[in-house]
């Protein structure tokens, strides 16, 4: 197999936009390559609640438009002036309208997607590859859920609270910026959801979430982990859920989003080294 193979490239339009949060904006996507992602998709991994596309997002300076010819750019152009590849979460499916939600995290002019979304309008174009995805939450009643992440794991979080059943119990802990972040997520009674709020301590991202996992009581098992988000944060985590908590990988949906202090070129790069290793083994 090529190490490289090559995605389909689903072209999808831009419905409309809604600002979600002061940070976080929501981009609906439609038109005719929405037929085309779900009959091309892996059943289980559309149901998966983390599903997550490859977007591929050209420098706005650059002039080029999708679908893109990958192989003839990498001759013609230098890295920084192709498309680029980025992983976001599909936060919801819409069958009736036929389009698929993305949530981005905006900060200004940071970065290369967040830009994107906030300047996105009815007619824009986008390019994206997919869906992954492995989690979903357990409907067994005895399972207690436990889910764990930051604004960048927001949307999986949302999407899997949505999806679990009524009588479904567990807490999920969101760390966000602050109280102007917090979103309106339908969950259950039993799932306690607790916002941490990071601004108002001047707290490194994934300090607030750390100690918070830390101060809760052991779960009963079985229990069903879902932890994303900073990477030295989820390393952290990781480890009270294994040696202190002592579960089992197989009970552990874990890994990492973004890293403090890299870019996400860099921060991909690293997923292929020892640094960018979550687990141990």
């Amino acid at each position: 197999m090529s190490p490289n193979p090559k995605r389909t490239q689903h072209v999808f339009v831009v419905d409309r936009t809604e600002r979600i949060s002061p940070h976080m904006v929501r981009v609906h996507l439609g038109g005719p390559a929405f037929r085309d992602f779900l009959d091309d998709a892996d059943p289980d991994r559309l149901a998966a609640t983390d599903r997550y596309v490859k977007l591929l997002l050209a420098p706005a300076s650059s002039g080029l438009t999708p679908p893109y010819d990958l192989e003839a750019l990498r001759e013609t152009l230098p890295k920084h002036e192709r498309p680029a590849r980025r992983t976001y979460t599909v936060r919801r499916v819409d069958h009736a309208a036929g389009t698929i939600a993305i949530d981005f995290v905006v900060h200004g002019d940071e970065g290369l997607a967040g830009p994107w979304a906030a300047a996105a309008r009815p007619g824009d174009l986008l390019a994206l590859s997919g869906p992954g995805g492995g989690y979903a939450p357990s409907p067994d009643p005895a399972v207690t859920h436990v889910l764990l992440g930051d604004d960048s794991a927001l949307p999986a979080i949302g999407a899997a609270l949505e999806a679990m059943p009524a009588d479904a119990t567990g807490v999920a802990l969101v760390e966000v910026g602050g109280a102007a972040d917090e979103q309106p997520i339908v969950h259950p009674a039993g799932v306690d959801l607790r916002w941490l709020h990071r601004d108002a301590t001047g707290a490194e991202p994934g300090t607030l979430l750390l100690e918070a996992t830390r101060a809760l009581p052991r779960a009963s098992r079985p229990v069903q982990v879902f932890a994303h988000g900073e990477r030295t944060a989820v390393k952290a985590v990781r480890r009270v859920l294994q040696d202190d908590w002592g579960l089992e990988r197989a009970e552990l949906s874990l890994s990492a989003y973004w890293a403090l202090g890299r870019t996400e070129d860099r921060f991909q790069e690293e997923k292929r080294e020892p640094v960018g290793a979550v687990f141990a083994d």
